[in-house]
């Protein structure tokens, strides 16, 4: 079952990046080597947020029998 949120909270995010980060940014360029050069941008902030979002997710895991 847990899996099966994980996947389907995952599915969801990526929909929702694709729908309000990815589309917007890509539509508003002409040329395709901009859309494409915008597209890989975007991606690549996904890519460090969801980065961060590990380590921090580690952090708290790691550091939580100490705190509490």
């Amino acid at each position: 079952m847990t899996y099966l949120v994980g996947a389907c909270a995952g599915v969801f995010g990526l929909v929702v990046f694709c729908t309000f980060v990815l589309a917007p940014a890509v539509t508003s360029y002409r040329r395709i080597h901009e859309r494409m050069a915008a597209a890989v941008l975007s991606v690549y902030v996904l890519a460090a947020f969801v980065g961060v979002g590990i380590l921090l997710g580690a952090l708290i895991i790691i550091e939580w029998p100490r705190v509490f």
